[in-house]
């Protein structure tokens, strides 16, 4: 039994990339996480073959095929596509990102679910479970999905990573009920299958696995555990003798690089308000130490601290010279702004939005080392591309700071160091930086 269709879905269009740079090749001694595997249920039925809608003109650019010798590619591997082909309240979905991707649509049309299933694939690439990663999987299957005779139900979701090889692509099935667990996944690239997984046996809390090889034999079987992505555990079971085994390896770490480095961000004000501990370490998604990280940055990097400021001082009232932070008494420090006529204001005194708008600012303005991001450290950070989730990007924003936000986005995701998908309620935040691709979700 598998868990895919045998034939191949239709190539996915990709992002409009640079050419490759013939001095950068992809590594190929990645050594993620593993562990034993952990289930003993039966297979989710596959899906039908997924129909998809093409996106726009005006929000996808131009495909690059991995097999014609003048296709343009990233020098970074990226996400250049989503797929939700049964998750949660979507089905048959593909969604295009770019450098600066908003996601638009009403309360209910699965602006979240899409940002957490990219969240999720970013963590199973880091090496994490299913049981981490999916700490509700019930919640992940579509409501109009009826289980089998045997109970099964689940989920099934995907991604294209464009980069150096062109696009990668990969699906993976799992099986939320009755037990948790991969029940098929598969990476591809030019059209070739490298690795297929698929449950063969229910008793056993493994998968079988089969990855092109490319010499003698066409391909090597062997099992991999059920609770984890096969894709990031390829580097510690592929030789990379054969020129087939280094295609394989190449595809899988350019997957995971892609994937990868993700930052959620999601502030808090009622907790930025609050002295943080001065060793609080690297900015949490909830940015409830960002007095701490200002502490910090401010004395790391002149020229960004300059430029924070200067972002702050647009979308803050009132005049702002400098950021900072200074002691607050048992080790902590507290965030405060410099008027400039001698007089500071805290940042327990600023309203929501405007402590919103200053973390999201200061995450576009710093990167993996400030923020807590689990970035692949084997792999040279010129390679690497940082990805920020921000679900709920306008809330509490006026239109001052809506612009000002999107015009540094844009100035930053165009340096290619960084990538910003955002959830917006208002469709005419769509409008407001030319940068910026839309995709429209309906409900």
């Amino acid at each position: 039994m598998t868990a895919f269709p045998a034939s191949a879905a239709p190539a996915p269009p990709t992002v409009q990339s640079p050419p490759r740079d013939p001095s950068q090749a992809p590594r190929t001694d990645r050594a993620p996480h593993t562990s034993s595997a952990a289930s003993t249920s039966p297979a989710v039925s596959p899906a039908a073959s997924v129909a998809v809608p093409s996106p726009s003109p005006s929000a996808s650019g131009a495909s690059a095929s991995s097999g014609s010798s003048g296709a343009a590619r990233a020098e970074r591997a990226c996400v250049a596509e989503l797929r939700l082909s049964a998750f949660a309240g979507h089905r048959r979905v593909r969604l295009p990102f770019g450098p600066l991707t908003l996601l638009a649509g009403p309360s209910g049309s699965g602006k979240t679910g899409v940002l957490r299933a990219y969240e999720a694939l970013a963590r199973l690439a880091g090496g994490a479970s299913l049981d981490e990663v999916f700490p509700d999987p019930a919640a992940c299957v579509p409501e109009d999905a009826r289980p089998d005779g045997q109970g099964r139900r689940g989920f099934r979701i995907g991604c294209t990573a464009d980069g150096p090889l062109g696009p990668v692509r990969l699906d993976i099935a799992v099986q939320a009920e009755p037990e948790l667990r991969v029940v098929g996944e598969r990476l591809s690239a030019g059209g070739l299958v490298l690795l297929e997984t698929a449950l063969r046996d229910p008793a056993r809390r493994t998968v079988e696995a089969s990855w092109h090889t490319g010499g003698p034999a066409a391909v090597t079987r062997a099992a991999l555990p059920d609770d984890r992505l096969g894709t990031a555990l390829l580097p510690l079971r592929v030789a990379g003798r054969t020129e087939g085994q280094r295609q394989v390896l190449a595809a899988a770490e350019q997957m995971v690089v892609a994937l990868r480095s993700v930052f959620v961000c999601a502030p808090r004000p009622e907790r930025m308000r609050a002295p943080a501990p001065v060793d609080a370490g690297r900015l949490t998604r909830g940015c409830d130490n960002l007095a701490a990280v200002l502490w910090r940055t401010r004395a790391e990097c002149g020229r960004r601290h300059a430029l924070l400021v200067e972002a702050v001082r647009v979308g803050c009232a009132g005049p702002v010279a400098d950021v900072y932070a200074e002691p607050a008494g048992e080790g902590r420090v507290r965030a405060v702004l410099d008027r400039g006529n001698g007089t500071r204001t805290g940042f327990e005194r600023l309203g929501d939005g405007e402590l919103r708008y200053a973390a999201l600012a200061l995450v576009l303005l710093t990167g993996p080392g400030v923020l807590e991001v689990d970035s692949a450290g084997e792999v040279p950070e010129a390679l690497q591309t940082l990805t920020v989730l921000v679900d709920g990007l306008d809330v509490g924003l006026d239109p001052r700071q809506r612009a000002a936000l999107l015009g540094l986005a844009g100035r930053m995701c165009e340096r290619g160091h960084i990538r910003l998908a955002g959830a917006v309620s208002d469709r005419a935040w769509t409008g407001e930086e030319p940068a910026a691709r839309m995709v429209d979700l309906v409900r």
